[in-house]
């Protein structure tokens, strides 16, 4: 198979071994092909291709699950045609997800547009930014690594406590989104403890006095659990605190004089950077599903 994409210096071709039923998915990231994807469970769309035979045998049965056929038609990648076809003679359409392709003896190409998480331009500032300008001045990389571990450890508790408070006034899919987003906060904490290595730097994690509004910036505005608050609100919450700690970043990588903590610093705008462009497109889609639903 020949996977194609802006993305890429140039095209690549890769062999699945015989038997293999790993997905399409799995197959890319083994082999660093950059197909973006957010969950890898067919929950999000993130993660489309287009495949195109390039053998003139005819292609193989598959069974679309309704999962993948639902986000296929959420996307608009789908045809009333293509579903029909599929329900009917077991053919594949046009459009797939990666993460629930699984590999077959085919020559197909697989095209994809490129990283999209990566944003064009970064996030808008907010004035909050202008709060950490000469309020912080962080010493050494070791010192920046005890404030990364600080704020990804606290946001990652905050999103967990408010995935328990959720769960007791009963709105469970709130509650599930939250621990979505606690899970993806240990993800980052394990990242920024595995960049300080052997060097222990407890000592220079800080306390919440030294935060302009004394807690750490990835904290959203939520406390409580409601059981109104709908998915909607609660990914726009969870954006602004995204935003504050991609400024946070940004702010220490535009005004420390160390160009290691710069760099270091650069690295972890980079990363809150895709944090938020995955947030706003979460927001749109439940946006469109919402626009959606009222004109259905």
């Amino acid at each position: 198979m020949t996977f194609r994409s802006p993305a890429m210096a140039k095209d690549i071709t890769l062999y699945a071994v015989a038997g293999d039923r790993g997905t399409l998915l799995t197959l890319a990231r083994d082999h660093k092909i950059p197909i973006p994807f957010d969950c890898g469970d067919g929950e999000c769309g993130s993660c489309l291709v287009e495949v195109e035979l390039l053998s003139t045998n005819k292609p193989y049965g598959i069974a679309l699950t309704e999962k993948e056929k639902e986000m296929l038609r959420q996307l608009g990648k789908i045809t009333p045609a293509e579903i029909e076809d599929a329900e009917t003679n077991d053919m594949p359409p046009r459009h797939r997800l990666a993460c629930q392709y699984f590999v077959r003896n085919e020559d197909i190409a697989v095209i994809f547009p490129g990283d999209e998480t990566l944003p064009k331009a970064r996030p808008a500032l907010s004035t909050a930014v202008k709060t950490y300008k000469g309020g912080l001045e962080i010493a050494s990389v070791e010192e920046f690594l005890g404030y990364a571990i600080k704020v990804e450890e606290d946001a990652a508790i905050h999103f967990e406590e408010l995935a328990v408070e959720m769960n007791k006034v009963g709105n469970k899919e709130i509650a599930d989104l939250f621990s979505q987003l606690g899970e993806y906060s240990r993800l980052h904490l394990a990242e920024a403890k595995k960049r300080a290595g052997s060097t222990d730097v407890t000592c220079y994690i800080p306390g919440d006095h030294v935060w302009p509004t004394l807690e750490t910036p990835e904290r959203t505005a939520l406390w409580a659990g409601d059981p109104s608050l709908s998915r909607l609100d609660a990914l726009k919450a969870a954006l602004q605190g995204e935003k504050l700690g991609f400024e946070f970043y940004l702010t220490v990588a535009g005004h420390t004089k160390d160009a290691d903590i710069a760099e270091l610093a650069n690295e972890f705008v980079k990363e809150e950077s895709e944090h938020v462009a995955i947030l706003e497109r979460w927001i749109e889609r439940e946006e469109a599903a919402r626009k959606a639903a009222a004109q259905a």
